[in-house]
């Protein structure tokens, strides 16, 4: 395995722990959003809302986890891109379309991890070619006939 795989395995499992604390905090209580993420329109947080962040949260951390363990899984890796890329949808959208965020510290640092890693999770993979399909660890040519 190269060692760009091996320290983006390291991330994950790290960004994954660190996910799961905000997950933690925002089940435990919700003034956490208000005064770190949502700092915009605080009065529009409350413990559905944080519970429901919570959640999305918690899923991002697995499946960002179950990544790292198998970072070779195509299905998964793009999964794991794609939550990324969500939560930089979230964040920038709240911030600059529904004013509910601020930028503070709170939003600027899960928009710059969102950021690298929907830039950086795309680098590894060549682009398959178009007769090859995979499913799984197996590999399926197809074969046109001319």
């Amino acid at each position: 395995m190269s060692r760009f795989l091996n320290v983006l395995r390291s991330w994950l499992v790290m960004v994954s722990i660190i996910a799961m604390g905000n997950t933690l905090q925002s089940f435990r209580d919700h003034t956490f959003l208000y005064e770190k993420l949502y700092t915009g329109k605080p009065d529009l947080v409350n413990g559905l809302q944080a519970r429901t962040f919570g959640i999305w949260t918690l899923l991002s951390s697995v499946i960002r986890c179950l990544c790292a363990i198998d970072i070779h899984n195509k299905t998964l890796y793009h999964i794991t891109l794609w939550t990324f890329l969500l939560a930089l949808g979230h964040f920038l959208s709240e911030l600059f379309v529904y004013g509910t965020a601020a930028p503070t510290i709170g939003v600027l640092a899960p928009l710059m991890v969102a950021s690298k890693h929907a830039t950086t999770l795309d680098l590894p993979w060549e682009r398959p070619s178009p007769n090859i399909h995979t499913w799984g660890t197996r590999e399926c040519r197809a074969y046109v006939s001319h």
